[in-house]
């Protein structure tokens, strides 16, 4: 296919898009990465009820998402990381499973692709590409200019090396599923082939991909755009890559900064790459650091950081008047908590799901559904993030607009619903302490795992476990306390090693440019923690990526369905949809929040004077 009748394509295809964006009121979007925990603000234990939160009701379409200026030349920039824990340090897009490691990488490395507002593929990344008439073969030309951090040039060799990497049996990271739709990528995977099939190596710069399909996804986040300089890696081998000191001491990228020096899980000092294929940055310097949620707010009053990376919405009405040296931006975040369920475990052995809904103690469709019903939502939106945070009723946010299906009835605060369906389902009290036992007349308790995060982490925790009480399930917090939050994610099996003891967990998830759910709730992924799948939930995460799924109101269609089953299934129950607070000293300018496509690069970030402006 030439360029132009692919961009011909694009445009048909995205026209739709591009009228259904232009009409959303004043919101403002945006978000990267994967995992993400369900922190926390403030509130009272006493909150079971829906009365509005004491003080003022805001709304992000009230925020500007960026902040445009003339910056000075050079200066240094203090970037807080909002963290009740270290980051893990893995620093490499091709190994990294959580998010704030990929908030470490995002200021050194980048996709050789590029995305437009739409979240399609455009030519003004790194690499430019063709594709043939039928959509499955890409072959993609990286720029001349393009280097690693070590002078190096950017070879298709690297970008090739990359997928080989993650498709290698001995791979200890979490990015398989993005690169087996390519031809031979599963043979590589089973050791029954030396080489991967779909990847041709045409000349230095120039790569040929093969997929087996031809899916929108390929359009839109569904291609590995991370090189992995050859260079470096090919002589660690794969099963040590992950935790070598070229990713964890001294990781290299083709970014707009160079990592100088790492204090491990605390801070990074970058300084500008003066080489960056885009032009030379604004800054000299830029200082990350790892920011505690509560001392955030000095943090920012003292010009310790000129900005986060996320603000604790939960104080933002205490500090909006007081915090006069910051100006706040804020976007819709593509993101969203949940309550899940664990429902199996991992499949190490076999890479997938291994469902058990017998020996589950929330294995009941009923009991999860009634588990839903007894929550309210709406107030945990109002009075513990003042209306920054709002009820949630599908697993596409409202973030994805013309694929999110508001019109699917879902269940809402309703606690004599709950009642009714718990005592259908034979989940009876019959000693009469309050407390139901399961439909065999057994004690039921169930074991809920949270994680730490700002001062509503634990209130937050404490609503859900007096929420289901009030219905009559019991509900402990699993060892006695909130996790940390490395702690959290091994333990609901991150790693492949689901904690037996975990019954339900409240998580959140920040969702990536590609629609495509299946990254985490596939059969064959480990993010899908629930452990939870069936025949149905897999044809149609797979009618979501078939060519038929390249006509735009096929695939609304086939997610709308899906969306629906999730809501009947009930393995997850989405809690709240979430805007995000991003403040910016008064000296930043060029820092930009909104969604891929629309944003100010971080090569053009600066500042107007040397000293932070204080209140």
């Amino acid at each position: 296919m030439s360029k132009a009748k692919f961009s011909k394509l694009l445009f048909a295809m995205m026209l739709v898009l591009l009228l259904v964006l232009a009409a959303c009121s004043g919101g403002s979007d945006d978000a990267e990465g994967d995992g993400g925990g369900d922190s926390g603000d403030s509130g009272s234990e006493e909150n079971n009820d829906s009365e509005e939160a004491d003080g003022e009701i805001y709304d992000i379409a009230d925020f500007s998402p960026s902040k445009e200026g003339e910056a000075m030349d050079g200066g240094e920039l203090n970037f807080g990381l909002v963290s009740d824990t270290v980051f893990a340090g893995t620093l490499n897009f091709n190994f990294y499973s959580d998010v704030y490691d990929s908030e470490v990488i995002d200021w050194f490395d980048e996709a050789l692709l590029e995305v437009d507002d739409t979240f399609t593929y455009t030519q003004e990344g790194a690499a430019q590409f063709e594709v043939n008439e039928e959509g499955n073969e890409f072959t993609f030309t990286i720029r001349d200019e393009v280097n690693w951090h070590d002078g190096e040039p950017v070879t298709a060799e690297d970008w090739a090396f990359a997928i080989e990497v993650i498709a290698d049996p001995d791979y200890d990271g979490p990015r398989y599923g993005d690169v087996v739709n390519l031809v031979g990528a599963e043979e590589y995977h089973d050791g029954e082939a030396d080489s991967i099939e779909g990847l041709e190596i045409i000349d230095d710069k120039t790569l040929k991909m093969t997929f087996k399909q031809a899916t929108p996804s390929l359009l839109s986040g569904g291609i590995w755009s991370y090189a992995l300089p050859k260079h470096i890696f090919e002589d660690i081998p794969v099963a040590d890559m992950s935790s070598s000191d070229a990713v964890r001491e001294n990781p290299i990228g083709i970014g707009p900064f160079k990592v100088e020096s790492i204090t491990p899980g605390e801070s990074v000092t970058y300084t500008k790459n003066e080489d960056y294929w885009r032009g030379e940055p604004s800054l000299d310097k830029v200082t990350l650091k790892v920011i505690a949620p509560q001392t955030v707010v000095q943090a920012l009053e003292t010009g310790e950081v000129d900005m986060v990376d996320s603000f604790p919405t939960d104080q933002y009405p205490d500090v909006v008047d007081s915090l006069t040296n910051v100006d706040f931006l804020g976007r819709l975040d593509r993101s969203y908590s949940y309550v899940g369920f664990k429902l199996g475990t991992w499949d190490d052995e076999n890479g997938k799901v291994d469902m058990d809904l017998e020996n589950s103690k929330v294995g009941d469709v009923e009991l999860r559904r009634a588990m839903w019903y007894a929550v309210d939502n709406d107030a945990v939106g109002e009075r513990f993030y003042n209306g920054l945070r709002w009820n949630a009723t599908t697993l596409m946010p409202s973030f994805y607009e013309i694929y999110h299906d508001d019109s699917i009835e879902t269940p809402t605060y309703d606690p004599d619903m709950a009642n009714q369906i718990l005592d259908e389902a034979g989940y009876e009290d019959v000693d009469g302490d309050g407390i139901r036992e399961n439909p065999d007349g057994e004690e039921l308790v169930l074991n809920y795992a949270t994680m730490e995060g700002g001062d509503t982490a634990e209130p937050l925790a404490n609503y859900y476990i007096q929420s289901w009480e009030q219905v009559g399930i019991k509900v402990e917090k699993i060892d006695g306390r909130l996790l940390e939050f490395n702690d959290f994610y091994d333990r609901i099996g991150q790693q492949g090693n689901d904690d037996p003891d975990i019954d339900v967990y409240s998580a959140a998830w920040s969702v990536g440019t590609d629609v495509d759910p299946t990254g985490l709730w596939g059969p064959n992924v480990i993010y899908n923690f629930t452990r939870w799948e069936d025949e149905e939930n897999t044809r149609l995460l797979e009618e979501g990526v078939s060519p038929e799924a390249m006509d735009l109101e096929y695939r609304q269609e086939v997610y709308s369905e899906w969306q629906e089953y999730m809501v009947e299934q009930v393995p997850v129950f989405p809690t709240v949809y979430r805007a995000e607070l991003a403040p910016v000293n008064e000296r930043v300018v060029n820092w930009d929040i909104r969604q891929e496509g629309q944003e100010i690069l971080r090569y053009e970030v600066g500042v107007t004077q040397d000293e932070p402006v204080l209140p």
